[in-house]
Formats: structure tokens, C-alpha cells, sequence
């Protein structure tokens, strides 16, 4: 399986065997055993390699062609919703449980036209990141 996986990732990255040798430091003899499924890289390689194409190791490692593919990390599929009649969306277990949202939770809906896209985010995270935002300025002013 994970010979399969590190020729899909590297073909995805349009990535010669060379150019992922190069970048993790061994042979591309070594990548093309990996690929062919002569040898296995070891638990160091393996974590440069999921590292390097952006995915989980377990995916990297585990991933066949029955499951639902190798995603990069921390990005979710969580299915398809309906909009109901007054506008409102069922927001997919999986989802709420990942992102802790809880009946209450303050979500901010945004939109970009261009990208066609909506994207919600807890409202809680928004303030936070302005409020680091705001002491990174304070404590650059006070050091000038």
C-alpha cells in the first residue's frame, strides 16, 4: 500500500524520483525500491515524506484505494448539505465534533463572490486572532 501511495503523491506534486530524494536526503535508487515495493523507507523517511507532500503519516502509510483518499492534513470532506427553506444548514456531525461546535456556539458566515464560496468559522476564533493581531501592533509601537 505504501508503495502505491508515495508513487500517487509524488506523481500529484508532479515530483521526479530525484527531486523527492533530493529533499529528503537519500538515494533516488532508494525512492524507486520504495515505489516498486522492494523496500519500505524507514519511520524517519516516512515522516519526512507525509511532511513533504502535506498529508497525515497514517494516511501515507494506510491509505487504499476504498477509503475515501489521501486528503492533505487538516483539511475535511464532510459531506453534502441541504439548504432549507428559511436558509438553514445542518452542519455534519463529524464537523461540529472536529471544530467543537456546540448548540450555541457564535458562528461568522463569509463569502467570496470570485471564489463562489461560503466559509464559517467560530466567531470566538475571529476575536482571538484579531486580539493577537492587536498586541503583536501594541508591542511592536512600544519597542520603537
Amino acid at each position: 500500500m505504501i508503495s502505491m501511495n508515495l508513487k500517487k503523491m509524488r506523481k500529484v506534486h508532479r515530483l521526479t524520483q530525484e527531486q523527492v530524494a533530493e529533499r529528503i536526503g537519500v538515494s533516488r535508487q532508494a525512492v524507486a525500491k520504495w515505489e516498486s515495493g522492494e523496500t519500505v523507507p524507514d519511520i524517519q523517511n516516512c515522516i519526512a515524506l507525509a511532511e513533504m507532500y502535506g498529508v497525515a503519516l497514517d494516511d501515507l502509510v494506510h491509505y487504499s484505494d476504498d477509503k475515501e483518499g489521501i486528503r492533505p492534513k487538516g483539511k475535511h470532506i464532510f459531506g453534502m448539505v441541504k439548504v432549507g427553506e428559511r436558509g438553514q444548514i445542518v452542519i455534519p456531525k463529524k464537523a461540529r465534533e472536529v471544530f467543537d461546535i456546540r448548540p450555541g456556539s457564535s458562528l461568522l458566515v463569509l463569502g467570496d463572490e470570485a471564489q463562489g464560496g461560503i466559509a464559517i468559522m467560530k466567531s470566538e476564533d475571529l476575536l482571538q486572532f484579531a486580539n493577537e493581531i492587536f498586541q503583536a501592533q501594541t508591542h511592536e509601537e512600544d519597542h520603537e
